[in-house]
């Protein structure tokens, strides 16, 4: 009997040792993978850069200021004109840099009475950092973000609203748990956890198995980014008397409208603080643009003529780096920089400001 017993407790430490190094190996693995697609730099694409000069009155001052691990943030104040009566600070999206596609958007709300604070999170653009670390990091920044705009002597003491777009959109919305000082949010194309831009994001690569990898996503976050990690988009609702503005589309492919829009309308529909702006054919990038602008198009087709032209297989491997030169110097020589500055929504656009005067007047 002790040695059937003996056997027994032998094969089922086996066995938990076994589950236990799967669990390990599968948390390493599930790290791995949140690392190769948040622990890293971002920086804009150069050719497609949006300008200071193609907007006409626009002025930008640049700053520095420090976040949490002692890096250096570029920040960018814009303004235009002098009757000013507010400040936005803006949280740009995740993947094509730091804030200088959003100049657009800067751009109209300077000429429209605003103030504008935009910056580079770590690791973007003009920022320090070898990575960004995760998601997270981006409330971090905008948290001290807000806070220079408060306790800098050369920035005016206005009311402060904020607008963030996707990765920005979840951060404008969590950083109220810190600044529930702020007057107005806009966040467009965002979700409610800072682990569902991982599972959002990963569901056409993984499928199911993203619901599995979440909860490991969620613990490394809480290990790695504290406090930060654990406050919600609702978390920041409650914690503010701010006005909310939701916009989102249902076809977004990047932030599915389920981890954000359709689950905030569910709880605050009833609820006068909150404004929702549902679209269905605006998809993720370009919401934010004039749907009946057509310039992107004129230009994606026309650098597809020319690629019809090359004389060599732009898709073979000996030919990335010739590729990559070819259609920098393709965009160089042919953007029509102003035209491709000038596609934002402003009937859109116009909307934002009158919910922002609302909540500044």
């Amino acid at each position: 009997m002790k040695k059937k017993r003996s056997k027994k407790k032998i094969i089922l430490i086996i066995l938990l040792s076994l589950l236990l190094i799967m669990f390990i190996a599968w948390w390493i693995f599930c790290v791995y993978m949140y690392n190769s697609n948040f622990n890293i730099r971002g920086d804009s694409y150069e050719p497609i850069m949006l300008r200071v000069e193609d907007f006409e009155g626009l002025q930008c001052k640049e700053y520095s200021f420090t976040s949490d691990k002692g890096q250096k943030l570029a920040g960018y104040l814009y303004s235009s004109g002098e009757e000013q009566h507010g400040i936005v600070i803006m949280a740009h999206g995740f993947g094509g840099g730091g804030h200088n596609s959003y100049m657009d958007a800067a751009d109209f709300f300077a000429r429209n009475g605003y103030l504008v604070f935009a910056y580079d999170a770590t690791a973007m653009d003009k920022s320090e950092g070898d990575g960004l670390g995760g998601v997270p990091q981006g409330v971090i920044d905008l948290d001290h973000a807000i806070s220079f705009v408060e306790s800098n002597d050369e920035i005016p003491d206005l009311p402060i609203v904020l607008f963030g777009h996707s990765w920005g959109a979840f951060c404008v919305s969590a950083v109220l748990n810190y600044h529930p000082e702020v007057k107005a949010v806009i966040e467009c194309c965002g979700f409610d956890r800072s682990s569902d831009m991982f599972e959002s994001g990963g569901k056409d690569q993984a499928g199911p198995v993203i619901y599995a990898m979440t909860p490991f996503i969620r613990i490394h976050e809480r290990f790695k980014f504290g406090k930060y990690a654990t406050k919600t988009a609702m978390d920041g609702f409650e914690a503010t008397d701010a006005s909310i503005m939701v916009v989102h589309s249902a076809d977004d492919n990047v932030i599915g409208i389920e981890y954000g829009c359709d689950k905030y309308y569910e709880k605050y529909k009833d609820d006068a603080r909150f404004t929702f702006i549902r679209f269905e054919d605006r998809g993720h990038n370009n919401i934010l643009n004039d749907p009946n602008n057509t310039y992107a198009d004129e230009i994606d087709s026309q650098f597809g003529d020319f690629v019809a032209t090359l004389d060599y297989d732009y898709k073979a491997e000996e030919n990335v780096d010739r590729f990559i030169q070819d259609k920098k110097d393709y965009l160089n020589k042919n953007l029509d920089h102003y035209k491709w500055s000038h596609r934002l929504d402003e009937d859109l656009f116009t909307k934002f400001v009158d919910f922002y005067d609302k909540a500044t007047k």
